[in-house]
């Protein structure tokens, strides 16, 4: 006779991806439940799982989100557990449901497959940054990681009337409802921000959040195409 055990619970299910500490992303990988991952975050994996670098469907995209040569994006399938890293950099983990984020592609980790991506001009910004600048858009309902270069704060943009101004070596994700524009310093050749070296900032105004790191490393900027 089958008896319930006084004091133990079912095993609740395990979540699609989840912090591993501060710096380390554990994603359950199933089949059919494919991952897209930053080229080279790979640290350790249990069970079965394949990786295939600079796959097609990621190919174009991902030469218009990070510069330099090699491919900066990989897929990865199977069943196990898979332990992603990017230089001991914060790990954040989204949810999305039916929702959209816009971030900084040098602060992508690993999303899921079926989510739907693009490359995304920033409007507003071309007259502070030439030809302007570029995040990807990442939308639909699944799972998402970024990297932040130490705790990242969570900007509620709705929740005054003031514009909420952000240094861009600093910025990590915003929603991309927001309405962004550029910002010029007091006089232009004085520079507010630490890392940046410039002499403007992004506003943002609407209902909606950004994310921002506690570092301006230059290597974390949004891309600047001429």
């Amino acid at each position: 006779m089958n008896q319930q055990l006084a004091g133990y619970a079912p095993t609740p299910p395990m979540a699609r991806m989840e912090n591993h500490g501060r710096s380390m992303l554990k994603v359950v990988m199933a089949t059919g439940q494919d991952l897209y991952a930053r080229t080279g975050s790979m640290v350790a994996y249990e069970g079965f799982v394949q990786y295939e670098p600079n796959p097609p469907a990621l190919r174009q995209a991902a030469a218009s989100w990070i510069t330099g040569e090699g491919a900066p994006v990989m897929k990865a399938s199977g069943d196990g557990i898979l332990y992603l890293a990017d230089y001991g950099a914060d790990v954040v983990v989204i949810n999305l449901n039916n929702d959209s984020i816009s971030v900084n592609g040098t602060n992508v980790l690993a999303f899921d497959a079926h989510l739907q991506f693009g490359v995304e001009k920033v409007k507003g910004l071309a007259k502070f940054a030439g030809q302007g600048m570029f995040n990807v858009e990442i939308s639909g309902t699944g799972w998402l990681a970024l990297t932040s270069r130490g705790t990242p704060i969570v900007v509620d943009c709705g929740r005054g009337e003031d514009e909420t101004y952000v240094d861009p070596d600093a910025l990590v994700a915003w929603s991309p409802n927001l309405k962004v524009k550029g910002k010029r310093s007091f006089k232009a050749s004085s520079v507010i921000g630490r890392g940046s070296g410039e002499a403007y900032q992004m506003a943002f105004s609407g209902q909606g959040i950004v994310v921002v790191q506690p570092s301006e490393d230059s290597t974390d900027r949004l891309r600047i195409r001429g």
